[in-house]
């Protein structure tokens, strides 16, 4: 540190772990357990909305990937208000909006109403990851930033799982409504609580003026030895920030190839991912696997992607890329096994959707994470909405075109739901190799990363 300088990257680093970074890791790993849990919700719902409304399989394609076409819009949206102002501010408009849309839909009385209320709640479910990486990215030292933006982002998965367990411990007593008053409740408490008890970002404030009280406050209990002048300029040392939030500038600094293909990683593999978790419960069911099961199926994919996420956090901020990239190859075989082991042993279809979610949750996690930190702070919940966003166009195909294969074969149907991680696989490894020319090209770009 010299004269009026506070460098804030190697403050971090000198402090290591500290109070801060857990305080926040906890409350992010409790925003994105309600997050995966309001995703999940309608999957579990859909088998007992087919019974109370006497409705088709094939008419639920749009109802459960309504949610998908808000975060379409909410994951850009809630992106550059983080960005603009603050990941707190961001976070809790979240969860107060989609908190109030979910407890709306437990009243609905037909698939339109449905449809259009997780719609509308699929605006603020969309802003939680962007924020969440981000938040937990730019407070932590360096050797721990993919881990803990891993660990907090890998815990939406097991919110997923909560919901496929409230589905068979009270569904059945008090209905389907249940998932949503639940997901409607406590999004709202928590983000009231989050007013008091959720920190900001350490970069976020160190880059806006308006954040100068909270920023000393919060170094003097980072380094209680560090007496800091009113008029000291708070600096990013090791990032390149962006002029503006204008999304033109996530194409800059050698990303115009790269920014577009992360985009594809996220289209291919949400693709797969929320047929897996949209159609599984449902296609059990249909295939006469006992209902119980195939909840449990379901709920297994995302404790699967939960148990990825934290096993591989350390391969994923030590590789990044090429982690991922592998990943996506040996999904391939795992998620086309499901189908065939859906009506022969109810024992090795629970395994084969652990390992599908342990591996696709686990891409998705670390696309999200690693995808967020090719960009400056100035950038990164921007980036990471866009991302979020058009990968979201995947997250729409998946459930419809799942919809549109209902009554095939289950080994067939799952063996086509194989192909988006085939594409991904490709797409990955061409990322890698363009990141790494990059980053050789401009070693000082690597040091934010």
């Amino acid at each position: 540190m010299a004269g009026e300088d506070v460098y804030v990257s190697r403050l971090l680093d000198e402090r290591g772990l500290s109070a801060f970074q857990i305080r926040v890791l906890i409350w992010s790993v409790l925003i994105a357990l309600i997050d995966g849990y309001d995703i999940g919700a309608i999957a579990f719902a859909a088998p007992h909305l087919i019974a109370d409304w006497h409705v088709h399989p094939a008419d639920l394609k749009w109802v459960l990937t309504a949610s998908n076409i808000g975060v379409l819009f909410g994951s850009q949206l809630f992106g550059w208000v983080g960005d603009r102002y603050g990941r707190k501010t961001a976070l809790i408009c979240c969860n107060l909006f989609f908190g109030v849309f979910t407890f709306a839909a437990a009243h609905s009385t037909n698939l339109t109403e449905l449809f259009w209320l997780r719609t509308i709640a699929g605006l603020g479910i969309g802003g939680i990851i962007p924020n969440v990486v981000a938040i937990n990215a730019e407070s932590a030292p360096r050797n721990l930033r993919a881990t803990l933006a891993i660990i907090a982002a890998g815990s939406v998965p097991m919110g997923g799982a909560l919901a496929g367990f409230v589905s068979a411990g009270f569904v059945g007593k008090y209905g389907w409504p249940i998932l949503f008053y639940v997901g409607g409740v406590v999004p709202v408490v928590a983000g009231l609580a989050a007013l008091v008890g959720l920190p900001e970002s350490i970069k976020y404030m160190a880059l806006h003026e308006s954040q100068r009280p909270r920023m000393g406050k919060l170094i003097a209990a980072l380094r209680p030895d560090l007496n800091i002048s009113p008029n000291a300029r708070f600096i990013i040392e090791d990032e390149k920030q962006s002029p503006s939030s204008n999304p033109i500038h996530l194409f800059g600094n050698g990303m115009w190839l790269i920014t577009p293909l992360v985009w594809l990683l996220f289209v291919f593999n949400l693709m797969g991912f929320f047929f897996l978790i949209s159609w599984t419960p449902t296609l059990m069911a249909t295939a006469k696997v006992p209902q119980a099961t195939a909840a449990l199926a379901g709920a297994l994919l995302q404790v699967g992607g939960t148990v990825g996420a934290l096993a591989l956090c350390w391969w994923l901020q030590r590789s990044r890329f090429l982690a991922i990239a592998i990943l996506f190859v040996v999904a391939v075989p795992v998620v086309g096994s499901i189908g065939y082991w859906g009506t022969k042993s109810a024992a090795a279809l629970l395994a084969s959707t652990f390992c599908a979610g342990f591996l696709v949750l686990g891409i998705q996690t670390g696309i999200n994470v690693v995808g967020a930190m090719i960009y400056p702070t100035s950038l990164r919940a921007n980036g990471s909405g866009w991302e979020l966003g058009i990968g979201r166009f995947g997250s729409i195909a998946g459930p419809v075109i799942g919809g549109l294969l209902v009554g095939l074969p289950l080994e067939i149907l799952y063996a086509y739901s194989a192909l988006p991680f085939v594409a991904g696989a490709i797409v990955c490894f061409a990322v890698y190799f363009l990141n790494n020319a990059r980053l050789h090209a401009h070693p000082e770009l690597a040091k934010a990363q």
